[in-house]
């Protein structure tokens, strides 16, 4: 049954894990914090100044996220844990930005913890929030990624992703870094 889905409860079998994708909850807070820094410090080192990495925080990072909304926030689940995270909806354009058409969605963030890369989940969180936005009308889909974060790059490809021009920079721990859009027509 590898690869098969029962995508109503945005489930999938990726060889011998069952990976549930869903709305994340409050309860998945800290879990989403860990997420997103054990990510960060492991996909960023090397690009973002080691001390701003090393001075994440889980318990910071949760308690910052308690007044935020969950809208368009999902997770990836192993076997009850929280792996992955997905953060997708309407694209947040900048002002005076080059945007190709009004209903335009946008994947903001999307990490899964560094022991489950290559293990299916970010493909399936991918493909899970690629269809959220679907069901939303949202389209074409845009997604900035840090340029030195090749294995992010050949990820998207992968996905469909293309690049589509615009190079800016994303300032983080004091540096500024170039990072670039891509765009899903699918």
């Amino acid at each position: 049954m590898d690869g098969a889905r029962d995508s109503a409860r945005g489930r999938a079998r990726d060889g011998a894990r069952d990976i549930v994708c869903r709305p994340a909850t409050s309860a998945d807070l800290p879990a989403i914090a860990a997420v997103r820094i054990r990510s960060w410090q492991a996909a960023y080192r090397g690009s973002v100044p080691q001390d701003y990495l090393d001075g994440l925080d889980v318990d910071a990072e949760t308690a910052r996220w308690k007044s935020r909304s969950l809208d368009g926030h999902h997770v990836a689940v192993v076997d009850g844990s929280v792996v992955g995270w997905l953060h997708a909806g309407p694209y947040r354009a900048d002002e005076g930005e080059d945007v190709p058409g009004p209903s335009c969605g946008e994947v903001s963030a999307i990490y899964a913890l560094p022991e489950v890369w290559g293990l299916g989940v970010g493909r399936r969180l991918l493909a899970y929030g690629l269809g959220e936005l679907r069901r939303l009308g949202l389209s074409p889909v845009l997604l900035w990624v840090l340029v030195a974060n090749e294995r992010a790059r050949r990820f998207y490809e992968r996905a469909g992703f293309h690049a589509d021009g615009p190079v800016v920079g994303f300032e983080v721990g004091g540096a500024t870094l170039p990072e670039m859009r891509y765009r899903y027509d699918g």
